[in-house]
C-alpha cells in the first residue's frame, strides 16, 4: 500500500524508530503528494516541515489537505501538469511550495 498513491478513505500508518527515519522514509518514495506527523515537540514538527519532500505538510493532522484558496501542492510523481491546483501557484509555479496545516494539543 505504501509503494502506490492511492486517493481515497485510506490511512497508510508507518511507524519508524526515529524522526530521521521518518524523514527517510518519505525522501525515498517517489511520490510527495502529502506527509503528516503526530508529536508534541515543536522542534520535530520544524525539522519535519522543512525537511520532508511533501507539497503538503500536517502536524498533528491525519489529513494535510487545505482548504480551497491554499495551493493542492503534491511534489514528485504526485503532481503532473505546468501549475498546482488552487491558490497561487498559477503565478508561482516555478518554486516549490510547501503547506503546513497544524494543531497542538490542548
Amino acid at each position: 500500500m505504501a509503494k502506490e498513491e492511492i486517493f481515497g478513505p485510506l490511512l497508510s500508518v508507518i511507524r519508524v524508530k526515529d524522526l530521521k527515519e521518518a524523514i527517510d522514509v518519505v525522501s525515498q518514495s517517489e511520490y510527495g503528494n502529502a506527509a503528516s506527523i503526530f508529536t508534541r515537540s515543536g522542534s520535530a514538527a520544524r525539522q519535519f516541515t522543512q525537511n520532508v519532500t511533501a507539497g503538503m505538510v500536517g502536524i498533528n493532522v491525519g489529513v494535510p489537505a487545505p482548504v480551497a484558496f491554499f495551493p493542492f501542492s503534491g511534489w514528485k510523481d504526485s503532481f503532473f501538469g505546468d501549475l498546482h491546483a488552487l491558490g497561487k501557484d498559477a503565478v508561482h509555479f516555478y518554486t516549490e511550495t510547501k503547506v503546513v496545516t497544524c494543531r497542538w494539543p490542548d
